[in-house]
Formats: structure tokens, sequence, C-alpha cells
């Protein structure tokens, strides 16, 4: 059985704590106060739809499943599974923050899992997540609505992918 890498040094992990902490909570006071402003405030969820210019529309879909409404919890039973499964990937999510040799990786992970924790959030208040955000316009019609942490996930997995610049230190040669 194969054991975890070590943890990087104290000074890294501390650092890849805090990243990820400041990302995580950034990301879930815009997502929340994004969502009061235009659900609450703005009054989206009676008023439905609001157009503001081509291609950014603001129209209220509740989301009772992953992204797309893909495996839809319409039972209570279902809705509690989904808060678990998503509080489960919220945490490795830190905890892969703790491994993380680069900071722009704790970064993602910690925006990553504020998305995950913003819609979680939704999922106790609503029962279901608040997407308000469409890109229609101009003859063509999106189904789909998204928020503020369904962006904060796809930046933040994103950001795993960027590759790590290059070092200046000349390769050492081998024998």
């Amino acid at each position: 059985m194969q054991r975890l890498a070590p943890l990087p040094p104290r000074s890294t992990l501390t650092g890849n704590v805090v990243r990820a902490l400041t990302a995580l909570v950034v990301i879930v006071v815009v997502d929340q106060l994004t969502k009061w402003l235009v659900v609450e405030q703005m009054n989206l969820r009676e008023v439905k739809a609001i157009d503001f210019i081509p291609f950014l529309n603001f129209r209220m879909a509740w989301n009772p499943g992953v992204n797309f409404g893909l495996l839809s919890a319409d039972t209570e039973l279902g809705r509690w599974l989904l808060i678990a499964f998503t509080g489960s990937i919220s945490l490795v999510l830190l905890a892969a923050a703790l491994w993380s040799r680069r900071p722009l990786s704790a970064i993602g992970l910690g925006i990553a899992a504020g998305g995950a924790i913003g819609n979680l959030i939704d999922r106790f208040t609503y029962g279901a997540v608040a997407d308000f955000i469409n890109m229609s316009g101009l003859g063509i019609h999106n189904p789909w609505s998204f928020n503020v942490a369904d962006i904060a996930i796809f930046i933040g997995f994103g950001l795993l992918l960027w590759p790590a610049p290059k070092s200046n230190a000349d390769p050492q040669p081998t024998a």
C-alpha cells in the first residue's frame, strides 16, 4: 500500500493553509453576497428574469443536483447525500492544499473549496443551489444559469493546471 507523500516544510505548510483558507473565505463571502443581492434584494426569486445587456442576464434557476442538474436530488435523503458529498469534497480539497508544493495550487484548491462550500450553504438555506447568471442574447438561448461559486470551482481547478514557472537554475549534468 502506497503512503501519502510527506507534508512540505512547515513554512510552506503554514503558507498553504493561509492561502487556501483566505481564498476559501473570499469566495464564500462574494458568492453569498451576490446571491443575497440578486435573489433576495433584487427579488429574482419572484421576478424570475432581469435583462442587463446582450449576453448577460439574470435568470433564476434552482439546481437540486450538481452541474447542469446532474445527480438531481429530488428527495430529502438525496439532498442530504449531496450535502455530505459536497462537504466531503470540500474537506478533500482543503487537505490537498496542505500537500501543495506551489502557492498557486493551494490558492486554486482554496478557491474550488470555497465554491463548493458556497453551493453547500445554498443547499442548507434554500434546499437547492441558487443559480442566476445566464448568458443568452442576440438570438442565442442558453438554458443554463450558474453562480459565482460555479465560476470559482472552474477557476480553482484551472489554477491547478496552470504550468509551474521554469526554474532559472542550470540543470545538473548527468553522468
